[in-house]
């Protein structure tokens, strides 16, 4: 019902800047919650940044004073502003979105994933 593709990933000296984008199509009204997670290698998929269709947003403590999350309603995308990167910023970084949707009768919560962008900071 929902698709996500991210663009922005690459490779940036510490200290540097990047801006990820999510863009979503599909069901896309049916978004609630769209955020930004990462993976760095042998490690555990975590929580950067989520952001609410009203713009309420929730940060993981390692990204706070240095990472903001948008949205942008009206072209379904979704960014996530990067400064100060530092090399432990360097993962795999997934777009999430939690919408609703009908089965028959029944309003249901799915979840989906992007395909990934890499994020390699350089010290």
């Amino acid at each position: 019902q929902v698709q996500l593709v991210e663009s922005g990933g690459g490779l940036v000296q510490a200290g540097g800047s990047l801006r990820l984008s999510c863009a979503a199509s599909g069901s896309t009204f049916s978004i609630n919650v769209m955020g930004w997670y990462r993976q760095a290698p042998g490690k555990q998929r975590e929580l950067v940044a989520t952001i609410t269709g009203g713009g309420s947003t929730n940060y993981a403590d390692s990204g706070k004073g240095r990472i903001t999350i948008s949205r942008d309603n009206a072209k379904n995308t979704v960014y996530l502003q990067m400064n100060s990167l530092k090399p432990e910023d360097t993962a795999v970084y997934y777009c999430n979105a939690a919408y609703t949707y009908y089965s028959g009768d029944y309003l249901l919560r799915g979840n989906t994933w992007g395909q990934g962008t890499q994020v390699t900071v350089s010290s």
